[in-house]
């Protein structure tokens, strides 16, 4: 049993400002020489990046459904031993999805922080934080956020009953707005002044309130199965720049527990791929750098060598859009039969579950392209609701719109990767 200071932020709702409360409280406790490791609930990738900068190490994601509560249990146990606070900053509002970020708090005795746009808002602040409270969940405090002056803040922090800590007031102001585009918050490495904006709410926050540590919380020790050694002297080639982004910190572990070497590369910029015997492009953006893409013939001559040689290669959402022969009548790099077109409205979200040669794989999608292909789906994966997004196999390909969830079944991703056993 590993003892450690640890809270969920919440909110009434998405758009009330949550990961930019949950940077800025990060970044206030580690001004103060904490060192504080924070964890994501839900399958997203973007919000993660800005709470690492924030905190200065990598976060997981912590999520029910696709992770699972043991796979949870395990890092949050192994982060306890480490860290001197844990900060978790929820998904959509406090009690919305199932299971939800309440469900959350609750299965892991988190107390809850919530972050309230408070524009607009007098004493209902109060009444609405005490209301989302309610009778079962433990009370961190509240973050006003989008406050108009020191003393809307005031009358703000006096409607709190008293079991409901004040943890500050973050106002209107543009100096620490986060942009987003369709997928999300812009990625951190694209906003160029992403500390500075950290470090204001940082210093804005602790200025308005004394912004106390959460209760300790209990988290006993908890492991995962054995992780066989399937892919023992195998060298993984990664995507990893601009266009492909979206790789969950487990899912690179989990590779590497299987034995794997693991060799990072550019799709965009190199003109060749390592040396390796398993290639994997993840998800991220290539809509954004459709020129590098259709420039770079080096690399799609390297991506087709390696392809016909028959490499195991797994293509995610983005990785997979990067592969097919055009998006948006734009070339691709033209190794999967069809075409993808970013549409206006969102095409998939949710968490699935892939069958793939009898072994269940935990993944979740969320994507606005289609894609159109004459080329029959090697199996659909299932959702609470019925059917979900289709899986491809063309030759040494596996591609999909999935973002897969490694951890959750070592043995199905190492057969991804070439392993026969």
């Amino acid at each position: 049993m590993t003892s450690c200071p640890a809270l969920l932020i919440s909110a009434p709702a998405s758009g009330q400002g949550k990961t930019l409360s949950t940077a800025a409280l990060i970044r206030a406790w580690r001004n103060r020489g904490l060192k504080v490791r924070a964890f994501k609930c839900g399958p997203d990738f973007l919000d993660p990046m800005v709470l690492q900068t924030a905190s200065g190490a990598p976060v997981e994601n912590l999520d029910l459904a696709m992770c699972g509560e043991q796979d949870g249990r395990m890092r949050l146990h192994r982060t306890a031993q480490e860290a001197d606070v844990i900060v978790v900053e929820g998904v959509m509002g406090l009690y919305d999805g199932a299971p939800s970020s309440a469900d959350i708090a609750q299965k892991f005795n988190l107390s809850v922080a919530l972050t309230i746009d408070a524009s607009g808002m007098a004493q209902t602040f109060g009444k609405l934080a005490a209301g989302l409270m309610g009778t079962e969940l433990q009370a961190a405090g509240a973050i006003a956020n989008r406050v108009g002056s020191a003393g809307h803040a005031d009358m703000l922090r006096d409607s709190l009953p008293g079991n409901i800590p004040w943890l500050g007031a973050l106002q209107k102001n543009e100096a620490f707005a986060l942009p987003e585009r369709h997928l999300g918050l812009f990625r951190a490495a694209e906003i160029g002044d992403l500390e500075q904006r950290i470090e204001a709410a940082a210093q804005a926050l602790a200025a308005s309130g004394e912004l106390p540590l959460p209760p300790a919380v209990d988290f006993p020790a908890a492991e995962l199965p054995a992780v066989p050694q399937l892919l023992k002297s195998k060298t993984i080639a990664v995507a990893r720049d601009a266009a492909f982004c979206f790789l969950y910190p487990a899912n690179l572990e989990c590779l590497q527990a299987m034995g794997a070497q693991l060799a990072f590369f550019s799709p965009l910029h190199d003109a060749t791929m390592p040396q390796a015997d398993a290639l994997w492009l993840p998800g991220g953006y290539p809509e954004l750098h459709l020129q590098e893409i259709a420039a770079n013939q080096a690399m799609r001559s390297a991506l087709q060598a390696a392809w016909q040689n028959g490499m195991p290669m797994l293509a995610e959402c983005g990785g997979m859009m990067a592969l097919t022969e055009t998006i948006d009548d734009n070339p691709a790099f033209g190794l999967l039969p069809g075409k993808t077109h970013m549409e206006p409205r969102l095409q998939g979200l949710g968490v699935q579950f892939a069958e793939l040669i009898g072994e269940k794989l935990n993944a979740h999608t969320f994507h606005y392209s289609s894609f159109a292909t004459d080329l029959q789906p090697l199996s659909l994966a299932t959702t609470k609701y019925g059917q979900g997004e289709a899986i491809y196999r063309h030759g040494s390909l596996t591609a999909s719109y999935l973002h897969f969830y490694f951890a959750s079944n070592p043995v199905a991703t190492a057969r991804l990767f070439g392993d026969s056993a």
